[in-house]
């Protein structure tokens, strides 16, 4: 008889600590929408594509604007919770991009996959406590085509599609740069055919960004051969040293046969990161993007010694990083926090 009474009662305290949390929780989440702007994740809920659209949970029109870090394998330790709080509050970004390289030069997930996997979970779920969007990318670079990892992509999304299938804030890239003589046809689209119905089974809701060949610009590729899939956003991605009105005709090609197009990368140098900001191009490059409502990510959260990187190299994380910005970094957080060009 004592060991009954004693299983009830377990099973009450553990029901009584469960409710404890439940409410605790959804106070939080009460505490965010009654003081949330009209751009974060509580206001605006999952989101959806239509047509070339991007939509949310309202049917109103959503334009994600932020910054994507670099790699985390080098870089992932700048990313902290105090930091992305300044680049929601400060800069006004609404989303975050966890750059996850592959397979780069001896590092990335197919090499330590545990260590990289966890390093995602812990930016992603501070972005989602701070009430921002995220991007879980799956950053190819060095490997031009997906289809080399393909198993390991689907293994990867399987995962962590399961843990945040249930959560808005959370968006997946699927394939960052496809480059080499990668083909959309026969590379691209395949690999994306596989991998989309893993996190589909997982997250029947989430919004999927599928990157287009030639380091994503390709586009136009993708529009004459779409996926057979809903609330997918092809990926775009421009530096405005490099890239000029041809790239932006090959956007309006693809809202024309409304595709929708999703910058997860830009920068305002030129394509190899390097050198002085193209302020002018730059500029004309997101009063194009604005005019569109299209989202755009700028590279690179990061202090390498490179002209795309928004911090010195002297930055370390005990400093605010307002204050050890590099030309860079002033340039787009002006156009971010102020909508100024």
């Amino acid at each position: 008889m004592s060991k009954i009474l004693t299983i009830i009662l377990t099973i009450i305290i553990g029901m009584c600590s469960t409710m404890t949390t439940n409410v605790a929780y959804k106070k939080t989440l009460n505490i965010e929408k009654s003081t949330t702007r009209a751009d974060l994740v509580s206001a605006n809920g999952w989101l959806h594509t239509e047509g070339a659209k991007l939509l949310n949970e309202k049917n109103q029109p959503i334009q994600l604007t932020g910054l994507s870090s670099h790699g985390i394998e080098w870089f992932g330790n700048l990313v902290t919770y105090n930091n992305l709080q300044t680049l929601k509050e400060d800069w006004k970004t609404n989303i975050f991009r966890i750059a996850m390289y592959t397979d780069e030069s001896g590092q990335g997930y197919v090499f330590n996959k545990q260590a990289d996997i966890n390093e995602v979970y812990r930016i992603a779920d501070m972005a989602i406590s701070l009430d921002m969007y995220v991007i879980i990318d799956w950053h190819i670079l060095q490997d031009n085509n997906p289809q080399k990892h393909k198993n390991e992509a689907i293994e990867f999304f399987d995962t962590v599609s399961k843990k945040y299938g249930k959560c808005p804030n959370v968006i997946y890239e699927i394939c960052n740069e496809p480059n080499g003589n990668t083909s959309w046809d026969s590379d691209v689209k395949p690999y994306a055919e596989a991998v989309i119905p893993v996190i589909r089974n997982n997250s029947p809701k989430s919004l999927i960004i599928v990157g287009t060949p030639f380091w994503c610009q390709h586009i136009d590729k993708a529009a004459d051969n779409p996926l057979n899939f809903n609330n997918i956003v092809y990926s775009c991605h421009f530096y405005a040293g490099t890239h000029k009105q041809e790239l932006r005709d090959k956007i309006d090609y693809c809202i024309s046969k409304n595709i929708p197009i999703f910058v997860s990368e830009c920068g305002a140098t030129t394509a190899d990161g390097n050198g002085s900001i193209h302020k002018e191009d730059f500029t004309t490059w997101i009063n194009y993007l604005n005019s569109k409502n299209i989202s755009w990510l700028y590279w690179s959260f990061c202090n390498k010694n490179e002209g795309s990187a928004v911090l010195k190299p002297e930055y370390n994380t005990s400093l605010n990083i307002n204050d050890y910005l590099t030309t860079s970094g002033e340039f787009v957080k002006n156009i971010l926090a102020n909508k100024q060009l």
